[in-house]
């Protein structure tokens, strides 16, 4: 069997799908108040603090700072990446390395207790598929070291990129500990990471102009530079979640650049990755991808669609960095039958040799002699075929 990779009518149509059913969840989101429908145990994102400069204490005990002040745990596992290896072909050949399969970049949305759209998940449901994806060998990586052909991962393990889209209140807040509020993405996945020590604890958020529900500029500060420190990726979703292709280039080019200047101020790197606010692509291409508006730069490795199958290898002849593939967090009820994670994640399991498997060298690209055709012209002085 073989994955129709190349079916762009197929594609088109499950993105289509994708993209009606996030505007039917937009409808039905909460509009003025971003933070109404955030779980309870995430009250209190409000009173993230900005973050202390050097000398003064950081507890919250110490600096009388409100109980949201963020804090760094000792029990928290850290996003550091493995050392590298110096892959020979006989190394890659014992490891089965192919680092031109194929990566699943998986896509979600709100994480609520009482789902209200398919693409809801429940947290119960992230720590499931988390859980099984930490079984199976894989390792998140995120999407900006996706990009940039930085999959460091430890040999014969597989990089998975975790993404989440629109910044919502249930993806990050902290308790009254200053730790992550139990049942957001971000608990979830240091929960599993603690459980499951090859889980590299990292996510890719990509929000809008209120990120986490967070309208005060020192709160998203916070909690934007708070992630970034921990290893994970807050990048751009465009300031207001429109549809770019309804949208002349000028606007679109706005859209982008106005998030991209604030998340300057709010203190973290400028965006390498963007994702498509429902997939949704301009009519000029280009334009989603490097542009400038307002004096305001930008210029992205890769833009993400809303997806309906695994991303081809960074390294891979036929990688698009202007259109690369998601994959929906779902079951297999309906259009998810053959397009969502379970589906893929199954079919992956049950086909290997189609797989991304690293060599654990992250100077090398490593694939079976007969796969290495395979790998795009400007990575051919990497390739380490066996």
């Amino acid at each position: 069997m073989r994955p129709s990779l190349s079916s762009t009518r197929v594609i088109g149509a499950a993105n289509v799908a994708v993209i009606l059913v996030a505007v039917v969840a937009l409808m039905i989101m909460p509009g003025d108040d971003p933070a109404a429908h955030a779980p309870p145990e995430a009250a209190r994102v409000g009173r993230i603090q900005p973050a202390p400069s050097p000398g003064q204490p950081s507890s919250p005990a110490a600096s009388g700072q409100p109980s949201g002040q963020p804090s760094e745990p000792a029990t928290m596992p850290t996003a550091s990446q493995p050392p590298a290896v110096v892959a020979t072909p006989e190394f890659a050949r014992q490891v089965k390395a192919n680092e031109a399969g194929l990566v699943p970049i998986i896509m979600y949305h709100r994480i609520i207790k009482k789902r209200m759209a398919s693409i809801d998940r429940t947290p119960a449901q992230l720590r499931q598929e988390l859980e099984k994806l930490a079984k199976q060998g894989y390792v998140p990586i995120t999407a900006a070291e996706f990009a940039a052909g930085r999959v460091q991962v430890p040999a014969g393990k597989f990089p998975v990129v975790l993404t989440f889209d629109d910044g919502h209140p249930s993806h990050f807040a902290l308790d009254d500990q200053g730790r992550p509020a139990k049942n957001t993405a971000v608990a979830i996945i240091y929960d599993v990471a603690r459980k499951y020590p090859s889980f590299r604890p990292v996510a890719t958020f990509w929000v809008n102009h209120y990120p986490f529900g967070l309208q005060k500029q020192e709160q998203q500060a916070s909690a934007v530079q708070w992630l970034h420190k921990q290893g994970f990726e807050v990048a751009n979703h465009t300031w207001a979640h429109p549809n770019l292709r309804a949208m002349g280039t000028k606007k679109v080019r706005e859209q982008i650049a106005r998030l991209e200047r604030m998340l300057k101020k709010l203190g973290v790197p400028p965006s390498t990755t963007m994702a498509l606010p429902f997939g949704s692509m301009p009519h000029k291409k280009k334009a989603a991808r490097k542009g400038e508006w307002g004096g305001v730069p930008y210029d992205f490795d890769a833009v993400f669609l809303a997806g309906a199958e695994p991303s081809l290898s960074p390294f891979a002849k036929g990688y698009d960095p202007g259109a690369v593939q998601r994959i929906q967090s779902n079951g297999k009820k309906g259009e998810c039958r053959k397009w969502c994670s379970q589906y893929w994640l199954e079919w992956l399991q049950k086909h290997p040799g189609w797989r991304y498997v690293s060599d654990g060298d992250s100077d090398r690209v490593s694939v079976p002699k007969k796969l290495q055709g395979n790998i795009a012209p400007k990575r051919r002085d990497q390739v380490n075929a066996y």
